[in-house]
Order: structure tokens, then sequence, then C-alpha cells
């Protein structure tokens, strides 16, 4: 029952990351910097604190009473994965929802999910175990899944002709897109190391009464602050190269308030992958833990390819493109399953 509620979770989560990108395409007017700048006020300062507040009784006491080192490296592995997030933004902006996502998460899906049982010395243990065996070939299964349905992107980028990418992809860049893609790829698995790395602070918070599914959205601040500071930093630095601070005060610009909401809107639903991811690992339990980085990773994809799809973003490619990129997605579909089994044999 509790992997079921684990998976279900990591769905919703998955759901939310597969989702955010999509107000964007909403806003007029303004410069993908300006957007990019709100979106991360609501996501990484606004939203983290608020939900925090709202689940963590003495969320203050919980913040800073951890000891140094451990807000110092959950604070800096924030820093490291807001430029996963922020060139993951960047991925989307040049390949599409679809191609961005896939290339994206296949390399966090790898970093994120084996570094930390190898960092803490636990690789032999899970090779000896019924369990961790299954889970271990869960995570390979789904990396060949991630893989596969990257392979249909770069299907769909020869089939189609500059024009027909660029009509559901405005600024459409493969050579680009896919460095940023690999760069943010890499990074972002950083999150999961945060979560290891602010342990302490979620003891702390089930210490001050927290429940067990609400534990990890105090160590969220502290990796979210961590994001946010590196994402400020560079859209200030466009703001001012680009002069496109005006975007968010001048009386004049047009769809100002409707921009704002709809960039807070994107920034509100990236929070809640976290939020959910959190409640997933709970109920997966400590043990298999590092599994969940590629459950989360993998409804990602489902759910992004799922949007790439309704807008059209595959439109006019072959039966064998799609043919692949549905048995990629099926595989991932398989390995949740599987690690699924894992965790619930052990």
């Amino acid at each position: 029952m509790f992997v079921i509620l684990g998976l279900f979770f990591h769905a919703l989560g998955g759901f939310a990351a597969g989702s955010f990108y999509l107000p964007f395409k909403l806003i007029k007017t303004w410069k993908w910097e300006t957007a990019w700048f709100v979106l991360g006020v609501a996501a990484w300062i606004i939203t983290p604190i608020l939900m925090a507040w709202i689940t963590v009784p003495n969320l203050i006491d919980v913040l800073f009473l951890a000891n140094y080192g451990t807000k110092i490296y959950t604070f800096l592995f924030g820093v490291l994965w807001g430029i996963g997030g922020l060139t993951f933004g960047l991925s989307m902006r040049f390949l599409g929802m679809s191609l961005g996502t896939a290339v994206s998460l296949g390399f966090t899906a790898a970093f994120g999910t084996l570094i930390p049982p190898i960092y803490n010395g636990r690789w032999q243990e899970l090779l000896q175990t019924k369990g961790g065996q299954f889970t271990l070939i869960g995570v390979f299964i789904c990396l060949v899944g991630i893989a596969v349905a990257g392979k249909a992107g770069m299907l769909k980028e020869k089939e189609l002709s500059s024009k027909e990418q660029k009509e559901t992809v405005a600024e459409f860049n493969l050579r680009k897109g896919v460095v940023i893609a690999i760069i943010s790829g890499v990074l972002s698995s950083c999150f999961a190391f945060g979560l290891q790395s602010g342990k302490p602070i979620a003891d702390l918070a089930l210490s001050s009464g927290a429940i067990d599914i609400f534990q990890n959205n105090a160590i969220l601040v502290w990796i979210l602050w961590g994001g946010f500071a590196t994402n400020f930093i560079w859209t200030s630095f466009l703001n001012i190269k680009n002069k496109t601070f005006t975007d968010l005060i001048y009386k004049t610009t047009p769809n100002k308030s409707k921009n704002y909401l709809l960039a807070a809107a994107g920034g509100i639903t990236w929070y809640f992958q976290f939020f959910l991811y959190g409640m997933g690992t709970t109920f997966l339990g400590e043990e298999y833990e590092f599994a969940s980085w590629t459950i989360h990773v993998s409804f990602i994809l489902l759910f992004s390819t799922a949007w790439g799809l309704y807008f059209k973003e595959w439109k006019g490619v072959s039966t064998k493109t799609m043919r692949t990129l549905w048995g990629g997605l099926s595989i991932i579909v398989l390995s949740a399953l599987i690690i699924g089994a894992g965790n619930y044999i052990e």
C-alpha cells in the first residue's frame, strides 16, 4: 500500500514538473529572462517558505539549528541544482518540451539515482539483496527507456525541415539546445544530493512535530534558496544586458498583470513537484529512497511528452518515429513498476 502511495505522489509530482512550462507559452511581450525571474521568486522563495511554515512547526528553529556544514552543503547543492534548473528552462526554449526534457532527464536520472548509493558505500549491499537487485534492474530499464525516447526526438529533428521545427518551437536550435540539456541533466541531479545532505534538517522537523510526509519541506527551503541565488544572478544579468527590467515596472507594458500571474503560476507548479516528491520518497522507504529520483524523472518525461504531443510538437513525423517514442515511454512505465516491486519485496 505504501509503495502504491509513493508511486501516486511521484506521479503527481511528475505531472507538476512536466506541466510547469505551459504558462510560458501564453506570456506575451515579456522577454524570457523577465518571466523566468518572476517564476523563480514564486517557485524558490515565496511558495517553499509558505508551505514549510504551514507543515513544519517551529520552522525558524528547524531551518537554523542544524549544524553549519549541513546548511552550507544543502545550499551549495541547491546552487548547482539551480544552474541545472535554469538550463532546463533554456533547453525547452531551444528544443521544445518533449526533446529538451528527454535529453535533460536521461542524464539527471543516471546521476541522481546511482551516485548517492555509490557515495554512501551501499552499492554492494544493493547487489546482494533481492529487493535491491529488482530496484537496480528497474533503474537500468528506465535509463534504456529514456534513451529510446531521446532517440525518437532525434529522429523527429531529422524528418522535419527547419521551417516545420520552428512552427512549434519558435527559437529551435538543435546544437545549442542539446549542449544546454546535457549540462542541465548533470547538474539537476544535485537536487537528490541536496536532500541527502539536508537529512539532519528533516530530523529536526520531525522532532519539532512535523509528520513524516512533510519532513522534507524544511530541506526544500535551503535547496531552493540556493537555486534562487543562481537564477537571480543570471536573470538579473540578462535584464541589465537586454534592458528588460522595464517589463516588470512600466505601467504601459502590455499584458503585464496577466504575465505576472502566468509566470507565478508556472513557478508554483514547479515547486509542487518537489513538495510531492518529498511525500513520495517517504512512502517508498529509506532503504531504497535513491530509486525515487528515477521514478520522479520517469513521470516527468511521460507528462512532458504528453504535452508535447498535445501541442503538436510531433506533427508530421513518421510512423516509425512515433513507434519509437511510444516504445520508450512504455519501457519507462515498466521500469517504474519494477522499482515499485523491488521496494515491495524489501
